[in-house]
């Protein structure tokens, strides 16, 4: 009886699928094609000087050698800056979230308009494209050198970052609290209010959260441009060629981001 059982069971077990020829072939193509690129590229990015790692041995020993004997002599001066770039950050964080809220919006397909969202869409990728050093640029050029640059730049160029998560949190919603708060006569203000944000608002502070994590790096490089901050301090030291003052400001920043770290990782399991 159990003999004759096993094989029933395995007729009813389907064969596993096959891929076809095509399938394969398109799979050989777009593998092939890259492995291609990286061997045509090799050139490129000057990877045949790998050598120099070794031969140049002497001048990396020396490099090594400040960077393992930092100088807290200005560490007052380290600190205050690096608290600088902190509120930068933060500032930059804080007004992109109310300028990807609106955009994030007004670029969901499933509650905006057509007509709307296409032109968002393009708002959207014109300042995620532009880099943050070129906006810093341009502000430094509007406003002067000082933080208000940083803190335009990284607001720009993270509310279109934000604005596109957002949109994407609020395609993925589910749609039965708005179709709930439409069966009761609600306005379109109030099914996002009541039906849309409940939903995303958790998403939403976690991609603030980690977007503020990324600016506070991104906010240390605006100052090499004059956008204020810690970048300030760490291109005039590099440029000394004061390599032990510039291990210094890197394990600043090191502790300073590692601490953001922590704290977003707490806020983000309070909204679990």
């Amino acid at each position: 009886m159990s003999a004759a059982a096993g094989p029933i069971r395995d007729a009813g077990v389907p064969p596993p699928p096959r891929r076809g020829l095509v399938a394969w072939a398109m799979d050989v193509l777009i593998w092939g094609g890259v492995a291609a690129l990286l061997v045509w590229s090799v050139e490129a990015v000057d990877l045949g000087n790998l050598s120099r790692l070794v031969t140049n041995s002497a001048n990396i020993r020396t490099f090594a050698a400040d960077l393992l004997r930092p100088d807290f002599s200005d560490w007052r001066l380290f600190v205050e800056k690096m608290w600088e770039t902190v509120q930068i950050a933060l500032w930059g964080t804080f007004l992109a979230v109310f300028l990807g809220i609106p955009m994030g919006l007004a670029a969901a397909r499933n509650i905006a308009p057509v007509w709307l969202v296409q032109p968002v869409r393009w708002v959207m990728n014109l300042l995620r494209s532009v880099p943050d050093l070129v906006m810093g640029l341009l502000f430094v050029v509007a406003v002067g050198l000082g933080p208000l640059a940083g803190v335009l730049a990284i607001t720009l160029n993270t509310a279109g970052v934000l604005a596109k998560l957002f949109s994407e949190a609020v395609e993925s919603i589910d749609k039965g609290p708005v179709e709930g708060v439409r069966a009761t006569g609600g306005s379109r203000l109030q099914e996002i209010v009541w039906g849309v944000i409940p939903q995303v608002a958790p998403l939403w502070t976690s991609f603030a959260l980690y977007r503020f994590e990324s600016n506070s790096r991104s906010a240390t490089v605006l100052g090499l441009i004059g956008a204020g901050g810690i970048g300030q301090v760490l291109f005039d030291r590099m440029n000394a060629f004061d390599f032990r003052a510039v291990s210094a400001v890197v394990i600043v920043v090191v502790i300073a981001v590692t601490l953001i770290d922590l704290l977003s990782q707490a806020m983000r399991k309070r909204l679990l």
